[in-house]
This record gives C-alpha cells, sequence and structure tokens, in this order.
C-alpha cells in the first residue's frame, strides 16, 4: 500500500495534489483518497516507468477500488500530469522552509535549500525517473518544473543582490546554473549512491558560490 509520503506539516491528513478537471475532491476523505492515489502512482511509475505502469497497478498500491482512480482521474496520462506538478510542489514546499530558517545570507540560503533537496531526493528517488519520463510523455510539465523552479531561485538571487548579500550582476543564467548543478548532484548522491554526507555537499558546493573556482580574486 503507498505511503503517506506527500503529506506536508501543515496538513497532515490531507495533503495536496490536484485531479483532472471537474473531478476535485470535496471533503477531508476524498482529499485522503486522491493524496494515496498520488503516492501510489509515484511508487507505481517509479517502478516501472509510464508505459509499464497501470491504473489497475496504481489502485493496489494504494488501497482502493478502481472506481475511486475515475472518480478523481479520466487517465494514466492525466495522473501522471498531476503527479509531475504534485512532485514539483513538494520540492518546494520540503525546501521553502530550509530556506526561510537559514541564517547567514543567500549563500547560507542556497547551501540550505541544497541540504533540504539532496535529504528529500534520498528519501524520494522516484521523482527523478517520473520528471524524466515527464520530457516524452508530457513537456509541458516537464518544462514547468524545471522553468518554475529556475525562477525561484532567480528571484531570491536578485532579492539578495538588492540586499548586497551577492553580486548585483547576478540574473537567469545564475539561477539555471545553480539548479542544473542541485538537479544532478541530487542524481549522483540521492539516486545513483548515498556514500557522501549531505552536509558535505552542501558545505561544498556554499564554498564554491562565495569564492568560485578560479585562481584570480
Amino acid at each position: 500500500m503507498a505511503r503517506g509520503r506527500g503529506m506536508s506539516a501543515t496538513a497532515p491528513d490531507l495533503g495536496g495534489g490536484e485531479a483532472s478537471a471537474g473531478k476535485e475532491p470535496r471533503t477531508a476523505r476524498g482529499r485522503r483518497t486522491l493524496r494515496l492515489i498520488l503516492d501510489a502512482a509515484a511508487e507505481e511509475f517509479g517502478a516501472k516507468g509510464f508505459h509499464e505502469g497501470s491504473i489497475s497497478g496504481i489502485t493496489r498500491r494504494a488501497g482502493v477500488a478502481l472506481g475511486s482512480f475515475y472518480t478523481y482521474f479520466d487517465s494514466k496520462d492525466d495522473v501522471f500530469r498531476a503527479l509531475v506538478r504534485d512532485m514539483s510542489d513538494q520540492v518546494r514546499e520540503h525546501v521553502a522552509p530550509a530556506i526561510k530558517g537559514a541564517t547567514g545570507g543567500q549563500i547560507a540560503a542556497e547551501q540550505a535549500a541544497l541540504l533540504a533537496f539532496i535529504r528529500f531526493a534520498r528519501a524520494h528517488k522516484e521523482i527523478y525517473r517520473i520528471i524524466d519520463e515527464a520530457e516524452f510523455v508530457d513537456p509541458e510539465s516537464f518544462r514547468m518544473h524545471y522553468a518554475t523552479t529556475a525562477e525561484r531561485i532567480a528571484k531570491r538571487l536578485q532579492a539578495a543582490a538588492a540586499r548586497g548579500e551577492v553580486r548585483e550582476d547576478v540574473n537567469e543564467i545564475h539561477a539555471w546554473a545553480i539548479m542544473g548543478m542541485n538537479v544532478f548532484l541530487g542524481l549522483r548522491y540521492s539516486v545513483w549512491q548515498e556514500d557522501v554526507d549531505p552536509e558535505a555537499i552542501a558545505q561544498t558546493v556554499a564554498a564554491m558560490l562565495t569564492h568560485g573556482i578560479g585562481t584570480e580574486r
């Protein structure tokens, strides 16, 4: 049965996620069922991929009737699309408190963000397979996942520049570079192997962001 991976700290029994248009749950019980289906879809697609994964596999993992699936989703494509958005939201919701709680300026905030992401990815390795498959199954969601992530990074870098915490010429390129670095660090040190302490990874990257890797100062 699917675990409650997506349940947030603020609403542990309801969770998030979106149903197909016109099928949004109206009760707490419905939202819990939707959460179970999305968590089960993450397990199913994470283990088998989109094409080999099935609606019946999702409902078995969720412990719900087949009819319950169609109460909230029209098709396998729809639940996959909702899952990509849901996992993207989960990353944001997991990382945001770490950023907010960081002290010591924007570099410390980026360090905290990477640390939180590495830990999230270790607990949710399936996110890489699901997001990668989205490039072909649902290109719009795939692009939106990365575009919105880079946009959030750019906004916080620009705010930090206004406070004098980072260089004033930071821009979208810096945001995409940081995001790309974080994504591949998560792949190497969360999905492929967990052979380096997440704290050490985040500290190394923070030092690189602070000092750069060139010899000129």
